[in-house]
């Protein structure tokens, strides 16, 4: 499949464009890549959507462990391959073990989570899957996380599902790391 909305030539940039990419480019991420790519075309909703993700890739009440594991299951449930193979490894190196990621990604739910990670992975999967969550499920993350860290965790799962329908629709072509993917299609 073509990818439809792909980089825009520098040239081509409009100066809301241009600022737009700029503000990506002078923060945390470095540089314009995966959904910003096409979210560039609107570049007043790129913009509120990134510092929507910078403040709950960064800095959730969750934490970057467990907020890395709630977008790996956004990512697989739908299907966004892109998101996988950025935030996989990233899951990774913040602690979440090589079996959990495997099983996400194989959509099996993992064996050997940790408390806290069973919750966070409960609730993504309600949510996606029912899209709700049960009284149970709400309370064990409540007893864990508060309530920021609850909204919180909902608020990834809506954002990443935001950027899964955008990158999904876009067919944004999946970065070439070097390694072989080892998750979603």
């Amino acid at each position: 499949m073509n990818e439809r909305l792909g980089p825009i030539p520098d040239h081509a940039l409009s100066a809301a464009q241009r600022a737009a990419a700029q503000e990506i480019i002078d923060g945390p991420r470095g540089a314009v890549y995966g959904p910003f790519v096409p979210l560039l075309r609107s570049p007043e909703l790129m913009l509120h959507a990134q510092r929507m993700g910078e403040y709950l890739r960064y800095r959730s009440a969750l934490g970057v462990r467990l907020s890395e594991l709630a977008i790996l299951v956004t990512a697989r449930q739908w299907d966004q391959a892109v998101e996988w193979t950025i935030h996989a490894p990233i899951a990774a190196q913040a602690g979440i073990p090589a079996s959990v990621i495997a099983a996400i990604a194989a959509r099996e739910r993992p064996a050997d989570m940790l408390v806290d990670e069973a919750v966070v992975h409960d609730f993504c999967i309600e949510l996606h899957e029912t899209k709700a969550v049960s009284d149970r499920v709400y309370a064990d993350a409540l007893a864990l996380f508060g309530e920021q860290g609850a909204v919180d965790l909902m608020g990834i799962c809506g954002y990443y599902t935001l950027l899964a329908m955008v990158m999904n629709t876009a067919r944004t072509a999946v970065p070439d790391t070097g390694e072989p993917r080892g998750g979603p299609p």
